[in-house]
């Protein structure tokens, strides 16, 4: 087992990744001051490993439930989100109670906004199960839900006590949900590690063969990095704000396509395709390094063609976007490979872009 440390201070808190990790209860040790514990998990999900950890947090002597919601993108909304307080409500929850997310992105995202907002704070853990929630959305304290008109807008930082990664859990993933995952893994070498990048291209076919050695690097150095840009700006008043590279595209793409259409991982593989071609018109990185990127996120079996939105709708849907400032959409770009920077673009060039990719 490897252990990391998200230094924030006095909300510093440690992120586990081994193999099963569910089943070890002293690394839940955060759960001994809990009154009661509660797993939030999903439909699909809950059958594979509910049980399991719901037998290791028992032997704490808490009482222990658990929350099933449906699976899928498309259900990160408000009503969903209220079956978790409905719930914690009716069975009598207090300050003192404990969320654990199992699950995916859209679980630990949900999970991790119901612990901001009832009783204004509670605590919680995340163990993801999918690739992306491992690599990337389990840490640094984003949660939220989706809006109609934008992914992830409305939502609170607000982070979890522990971060506890179950290589083996992802022995269940469908193939299509592993790639989705490894366009993360991809993110983070293309913006802040070089080497990183060209170690997943030359073992791209033991990542999609979801060999545990390979994995284990995977999520490591990808967590390793992501903890290093929370721990230096938690809130992305700054240098956090480059792990949204192929996001704002990405959103767009989600957002334009209807939540659950394309995977998360799936539009931003797509959308840094997008960033990486918007990059070589701002003069950054050249023509051959884009084809390159582009190859290594096709050999992930991701998606590399923009839906045809035409680019008037992709410039409203990148409105909504978290990043816009002041009626300006701030893109992330890559200065070259293995450093990201963001900035506002003109219109015309992005524009250039949107048709270059096929999204006119």
């Amino acid at each position: 087992m490897k252990t990391l440390e998200v230094d924030l201070g006095d909300r510093s808190y440690p992120i586990y990744i081994g193999t099963d990790l569910i089943d070890q209860p002293n690394l839940f040790g955060a759960c001994e001051k809990a009154t009661s514990i509660y797993i939030v998990t999903n439909t699909t999900v809950a059958p594979l490993y509910a049980q399991r950890l719901t037998k290791t947090l028992e032997t704490l002597d808490k009482p222990v439930k658990t929350i099933v919601l449906p699976d899928g993108e498309s259900y990160k909304d408000w009503k969903n989100l209220q079956l978790i307080f409905d719930d914690l409500l009716k069975f009598g929850a207090d300050r003192q109670t404990m969320l654990v997310a199992l699950g995916g992105g859209v679980i630990g995202d949900m999970t991790g906004f119901a612990a901001a907002s009832f009783m204004r704070g509670i605590r919680f853990i995340q163990v993801p199960t999918t690739l992306l929630a491992q690599v990337d959305s389990s840490v640094g304290g984003k949660t939220g839900i989706n809006h109609p008109l934008g992914k992830n807008m409305i939502g609170a930082f607000h982070q979890p006590v522990a971060v506890i990664a179950d290589l083996n859990t992802l022995k269940t993933l469908p193939a299509r949900e592993l790639s989705a995952g490894l366009a993360e893994v991809v993110k983070h070498g293309a913006i802040a590690d070089e080497q990183f990048l060209a170690w997943i291209e030359a073992n791209a076919p033991a990542l999609l063969a979801c060999d545990t050695d390979a994995m284990a690097h995977a999520v490591l150095r990808s967590c390793e990095i992501k903890s290093a840009v929370v721990s230096a700006d938690e809130k992305e008043g700054g240098i956090r704000a480059t792990l949204n590279f192929g996001h704002t595209f990405g959103h767009a793409i989600e957002a334009g396509m209807g939540y659950g259409e394309w995977l998360h991982g799936e539009a931003v593989g797509c959308g840094m395709v997008m960033g990486a071609d918007l990059s070589r018109r701002l003069g950054y990185i050249s023509e051959a390094q884009v084809a390159h990127l582009k190859q290594i996120i096709q050999s992930m079996n991701l998606p590399t063609d923009a839906p045809k939105f035409g680019s008037a709708r992709y410039m409203e849907l990148m409105q909504v976007d978290k990043k816009t400032e002041g009626g300006q959409i701030r893109y992330v770009v890559l200065e070259k490979m293995g450093k990201a920077r963001i900035q506002s673009v003109p219109d015309a060039q992005v524009i250039e872009t949107l048709t270059a990719t096929g999204a006119v």
